[in-house]
C-alpha cells in the first residue's frame, strides 16, 4: 500500500498539471486569437475606408472577418482541451450549406453588390440604364440599388439583375452627342436645308466646337431625305439642347418654307361601267 500511494498521487498530480496547462494554453489561445481577430477586423476596415469603399460594406466585411477568425479560435481552443472538433466542423459545414441554399438569391445579390461597390461602374448621382430601366442612382446598398426615374418614381433593383445585364452610364463622360434625324421633302433644296441646319447648330451657345458638330445627309427614305444633326454638348445640357433644337428646327423650316414630310397614302378610285 505504501508503494502504491505515491504512484497514484503522482499520477493524479501529473494529470492535474496537464489539465491545468491545457486550460491555461486554451485560455491563452482564446485571448490572443480574439485580439488578433479584432486587430485584423480593424485593419480590414481601415484598408477599405482608405479605398473609399461604402461604409455598409466596410462594416459587414470587417464583422465577417472577425466572426470567421473567432470560429477558428474556438475550434483551436476546443482541440487544445481535448474535445473532438470533427463533429463541430461537420455541423458548421452542414448549417452553412443549408443556409447557402436557402439564401441563394440573397447571396447572389450580395456578391453583386460587393462587385458594384468595389469596381464602381456607377456612383450615387449618376444617370444609368440597367436591368431594363433607367434613372438617377440614389443609393447603392448590399443587396439592392435604388434609382429615381425622371418622373420621380423610386425603383429598387436587385444587384444581381444589374450585373447580369449591360450597364449604360450616361454620367461617366463630361460630354455627350445629341443625335437628331430631320427629314425634308425631295423637292426641297438640299443645299439650303443643310445651311439652315448648320446655322441652327452654330447659333446655340451650348454646342461645343470640339468635337465639331456634324450635319449630313444620312438616308434617302421612302418619303423624305433624312439629315443627321449631331452636335456635342456638356452632359448636363443634353436634354435641354435636344428639346430646344427639335423645336428650333420646326420653326426655322416653317420660316424658310422647307417641308417636313409625313407618311402619306394615295388612294385611287376607279369607276367601272356595269351597263
Amino acid at each position: 500500500m505504501d508503494t502504491q500511494a505515491p504512484t497514484l498521487l503522482e499520477t493524479l498530480t501529473n494529470q492535474g498539471i496537464t489539465i491545468g496547462l491545457n486550460i491555461l494554453l486554451a485560455l491563452a489561445i482564446f485571448i490572443i486569437g480574439r485580439w488578433v481577430a479584432g486587430l485584423l477586423k480593424k485593419t480590414t476596415q481601415k484598408i477599405m475606408q482608405r479605398r473609399e469603399v461604402e461604409e455598409t460594406l466596410t462594416k459587414f466585411v470587417g464583422n465577417l472577418v472577425y466572426i470567421l477568425l473567432l470560429i477558428f479560435v474556438i475550434l483551436a481552443v476546443l482541440n487544445r482541451l481535448g474535445i473532438q472538433t470533427t463533429s463541430f466542423v461537420a455541423i458548421l459545414a452542414s448549417a452553412g450549406f443549408a443556409i447557402g441554399l436557402a439564401l441563394q438569391g440573397g447571396l447572389a445579390n450580395f456578391a453583386a453588390g460587393v462587385l458594384l461597390i468595389i469596381f464602381r461602374p456607377f456612383k450615387v448621382g449618376d444617370y444609368i440604364e440597367g436591368a431594363g430601366t433607367a434613372g438617377i442612382v440614389e443609393a447603392i446598398q448590399i443587396f439592392t440599388t435604388q434609382l429615381r426615374t425622371p418622373d420621380n418614381k423610386t425603383i429598387i433593383i436587385p444587384n444581381a439583375a444589374i450585373t447580369a445585364n449591360n450597364i449604360t452610364n450616361y454620367s461617366t463622360k463630361p460630354t455627350r452627342r445629341v443625335d437628331l434625324v430631320v427629314g425634308c421633302g425631295y423637292s426641297d433644296d438640299l443645299v439650303k436645308v443643310k445651311k439652315v441646319l448648320q446655322e441652327i447648330v452654330a447659333q446655340d451657345a451650348r454646342v461645343l466646337t470640339e468635337p465639331a458638330p456634324q450635319v449630313a445627309v444620312s438616308e434617302l427614305g421612302d418619303s423624305s431625305v433624312n439629315f443627321v444633326l449631331r452636335p456635342w454638348v456638356n452632359a448636363a445640357d443634353y436634354w435641354d439642347v435636344y428639346f430646344d433644337m427639335t423645336e428650333t428646327v420646326k420653326r426655322r423650316f416653317d420660316e424658310e418654307g422647307i417641308s417636313i414630310p409625313f407618311p402619306q397614302r394615295d388612294v385611287h378610285i376607279y369607276q367601272h361601267n356595269t351597263a
